[in-house]
């Protein structure tokens, strides 16, 4: 498996974020790698826009719910096993399967409520978005980062790279 890292780089406007977008091209990054947000609304349609997973909070959610859930489904089954409704004889796979339905159930309910909360991680880049700058999300193998980064500050000096994020598991 291929381990990525997610680059970010705070772009001044969208000319430099076309810009940017034809030098990662050229430096065979693929676009589906290549994500952009800015304020709503002023990002235009040739620049691709952070899917729904890169804005918002859905992923930290589910991993959340997961536990939780997973958790609260624990408890459950043993009470469950423990004191058996109506005289029914439970075995211990009952907490295991009341575990992963809660960890299944708190994943989808924590996933659903955290896509309407905007990705923690880009609250950094929110003031810089709402005056106008771009910000590009850029996934590069790890072998590539040094390459990438140099290549930034070489082409585009108007760029600012703000750090990086660490293993990107979703793409």
């Amino acid at each position: 498996m291929l381990t990525r890292r997610r680059l970010y780089f705070l772009l001044p406007d969208i000319d430099s974020a076309r810009g940017m977008l034809d030098e990662m091209l050229l430096a065979r990054i693929e676009e589906r790698r290549i994500h952009f947000l800015a304020k709503r609304g002023t990002l235009p349609a040739d620049l691709p826009e952070a899917t729904v997973m890169q804005k918002t909070d859905i992923v930290h959610g589910a991993e959340l719910g997961i536990v939780i859930g997973g958790v609260a489904g624990t408890l459950g089954g043993l009470l469950v096993v423990l004191f058996p409704p109506g005289g029914v004889s439970l075995q211990l796979v009952t907490v295991l399967v009341a575990a992963l339905l809660g960890a299944l159930f708190g994943a989808w309910v924590s996933s659903m409520a955290a896509s309407a909360v905007p990705n923690s991680r880009l609250t950094r880049f929110q003031a810089g978005m709402e005056r106008g700058k771009v910000l590009m999300m850029v996934d590069v193998p790890m072998r590539r980062i040094q390459e990438i980064s140099d290549l930034v500050v070489r082409r585009h000096p108007e760029a600012i790279l703000s750090g990086f994020e660490p293993t990107v598991v979703f793409p």
